[in-house]
C-alpha cells in the first residue's frame, strides 16, 4: 500500500508545477507583467522560459520517477526563489501579511515534500526502477 501512496503523492505534488508551467504558458505576458511589479526586470524573457522548462522538465521527471532527485532540486532552483519573492509578508502591508504568510508556509511545506520524495525515492511504481529491476545480467568469461 505505501508503493500507492508513493505514487499518489508524486502524482499530486506534481500536479502543482504541471499547473504553474501551463498557467505561465498561457499567461505569458501577465506573467511578465506580475514579474516586472516584483522587481524582476532582468532578462524577463529568459526567466519565464527558464522557469516554465525548470517546471516542465522537473514535474515531468517526479511524476514519471525518473531521476527524481535531479528533478526535485529543478522545481526547488523555481519554487524558493518564487515563494520568498511573491510571498515575503515581512514586508508587505498589515492587511496582506496573515494571507501571505499562510502561503509561503504552504510553499514551505511542497518544498519540505519534494525534499522528502528526494531521500525516500520514487518508490515501487517508478521508471526508475524499471530499469534497475530489468537490467541483464552478464556472462563471465
Amino acid at each position: 500500500m505505501n508503493h500507492i501512496f508513493d505514487l499518489l503523492g508524486r502524482i499530486l505534488i506534481s500536479a502543482i508545477f504541471i499547473f504553474e508551467a501551463t498557467d505561465s504558458i498561457m499567461f505569458a505576458e501577465k506573467t511578465k507583467l506580475t514579474m516586472a511589479e516584483y522587481g524582476i526586470t532582468w532578462r524577463p524573457d529568459f526567466l519565464l522560459y527558464t522557469s516554465i522548462v525548470l517546471l516542465v522538465v522537473g514535474a515531468i521527471m517526479l511524476l514519471i520517477g525518473y531521476r527524481i532527485r535531479f528533478g526535485v532540486w529543478l522545481l526547488l532552483l523555481y519554487w524558493l526563489p518564487v515563494t520568498f519573492i511573491v510571498y515575503s509578508f515581512w514586508n508587505d502591508p498589515i492587511e496582506l501579511q496573515r494571507l501571505h504568510a499562510i502561503l509561503f508556509m504552504k510553499n514551505i511545506a511542497i518544498a519540505g515534500g519534494l525534499l522528502m520524495i528526494a531521500s525516500h525515492g520514487g518508490g515501487k511504481y517508478a521508471i526508475q526502477r524499471l530499469f534497475v529491476v530489468s537490467k541483464i545480467p552478464h556472462r563471465d568469461k
